[in-house]
């Protein structure tokens, strides 16, 4: 007998969780230049929305 293999399936919860993150981030880095959040533009806004969309591609790889 031949060989089959086995097909990967995710949680449900990654796609749903690697949307959210990328959106939050990106929206996080747009508010932040548009000047919407408290304190006024700053850079932990950015590294806060930076973090976010790295987090999405991250859990982006768990995906089959």
């Amino acid at each position: 007998m031949g060989y089959i293999p086995s097909k990967k399936i995710s949680s449900r919860w990654v796609a749903p969780t690697m949307f959210s993150l990328l959106g939050l981030g990106t929206a996080m880095i747009i508010v932040n230049y548009v000047d919407l959040l408290p304190g006024g533009t700053n850079n932990w806004y950015l590294l806060g929305g930076l973090g976010m969309v790295l987090a999405g591609i991250i859990t982006a790889t768990q995906l089959h």
